[in-house]
């Protein structure tokens, strides 16, 4: 099951670190333990579409479409471009500077989303954006 959106290209990013979490259980089993949390990404594209996608880093390690898992809650959500998402994933700007100049919007525990930079950075290696 592909979680890429055409409409959103830099969802591909997406399958890059489901794909990821998935190959190396040991890998899997610590992102949760650092992460422990589940991380919903709201991305608009350039028509003004809006969609959302989560990465559940609380009980499973897994890569879905939505705002979280069936029957759970995110605990932190990030709102930004689909085009600031690629250049993040891709490594070309930081989340940092993105929330600083206001283009990432964090709701939830701001604390926990600086947890996701090393699961991203994982992801760079396998996503071609």
């Amino acid at each position: 099951m592909s979680l890429k959106n055409e409409s959103f290209p830099s969802s591909a990013a997406f399958d890059a670190i489901h794909s990821s979490l998935q190959s190396d259980d040991a890998e899997r089993k610590d992102a949760v333990k650092k992460g422990n949390a589940i991380f919903a990404f709201k991305l608009k594209n350039k028509a003004g579409e809006e969609e959302g996608w989560h990465i559940d880093l609380k009980e499973k390690g897994a890569v879905g479409k939505g705002d979280a898992p069936e029957g759970k809650k995110a605990d932190v959500t990030l709102s930004l471009s689909d085009e600031d998402f690629g250049k993040m994933v891709a490594g070309k700007t930081q989340a940092q500077r993105l929330f600083m100049s206001g283009k990432l919007k964090v709701k939830g525990d701001v604390m926990k989303a600086t947890k996701m930079e090393p699961v991203l950075k994982k992801a760079q290696t396998k996503a071609k954006l």
